[in-house]
């Protein structure tokens, strides 16, 4: 299993940190967890085609951690060209409408798909491609969950959880991954909760928000539905987690001189391996291992 940070960052945009954008692989599976605004250039970055990713499982439907996903649903599908499956989509409630409100028959894209379907000249584009007429709108494979539920896919499983974030206007998920006999558990967007500790314990690897500096939040309710740095390090420790990446990372954290005392403090209290996450980082399962000194 292999795990891939494209977007490290906030809704702020920035040239450094994209949005929220994961990236899962295992067997001939490329799973992303959310995707938001910036995340589809990571991806590229990475080395990896819009056309190569299977599933995309979204925690929550703040802009920062879904926008990409219209970019790639629509490349996708025009340069796969009808030759690879249709997408799978896992959500929270509204996902299925959104997806509609892209590709649909009165989505927003809907013109353009019946350009791209209909005149000679993009159907000439679509046969160079690859493709066979008569040409296939895109139809990605929705479905909307809830808490508790499982998906079981090709060799993996997903396990999801509401935790506190957004609610009640947001549905909010916590993630936890299993495959190849290990796990990866990614909170979204969440504050200190039982559901997230659950599904993190014992895991390899944990992504979670690590949203601002402890004892600096803005009042009780913002440290409720959110996480600050040493609440995250007592949830690695308290879940024995094997290797914590603090990601979501805002400007107030992010330098130099600021970001290391934070792993200090963060290292007092969570004694594995710890990562202040950095976009297209890939964070090694077993757990980071020196280079030869040259």
């Amino acid at each position: 299993m292999r795990v891939r940070l494209l977007g490290t960052g906030t809704p702020t945009p920035s040239l450094k940190r994209a949005s929220a954008g994961y990236l899962v692989e295992t067997g001939a599976r490329k799973i992303l967890f959310d995707f938001g605004p910036g995340a589809y250039n990571r991806l590229l970055e990475a080395a990896v085609k819009p056309t190569e990713i299977t599933d995309v499982f979204f925690t929550h439907l703040h802009y920062d951690h879904c926008l990409d996903v219209i970019r790639l649903v629509m490349t996708r599908w025009d340069q796969g060209a009808g030759r690879i499956p249709e997408l799978n989509v896992f959500g929270p409630p509204h996902t299925a409408r959104m997806i509609e409100l892209v590709v649909g028959e009165h989505g927003i894209f809907g013109p353009d798909l019946a350009a791209r379907t209909e005149l000679p000249m993009s159907q000439a584009v679509f046969v160079a491609r690859g493709g066979t007429l008569p040409r296939e709108k895109p139809r990605p494979v929705v479905r909307e969950l809830t808490s508790g539920d499982v998906v079981a896919g090709d060799g993996f499983t997903v396990r999801a959880r509401s935790v506190i974030h957004a609610q009640p206007i947001l549905d909010c998920f916590g993630y936890r991954f299993e495959a190849e006999g290990r796990s990866f558990v990614y909170s979204g967007d969440a504050g200190p909760c039982r559901p997230m500790h659950e599904l993190a314990q014992d895991c390899d690897v944990l992504v979670h928000m690590c949203h601002y500096i402890s004892g600096t939040e803005f009042h009780e309710e913002f440290a409720r539905r959110n996480t600050g740095h040493l609440e995250l390090a007592r949830l690695g420790r308290d879940a024995n987690v094997r290797n914590l990446v603090a990601s979501h990372i805002t400007e107030q954290m992010d330098v130099p001189g600021v970001k290391e005392r934070l792993i200090r403090e963060m290292s007092e209290i969570y004694r594995g391996n710890l990562f202040f996450a950095e976009d297209l980082m890939q964070i090694p399962i077993d757990g980071p291992t020196p280079r030869k000194l040259d």
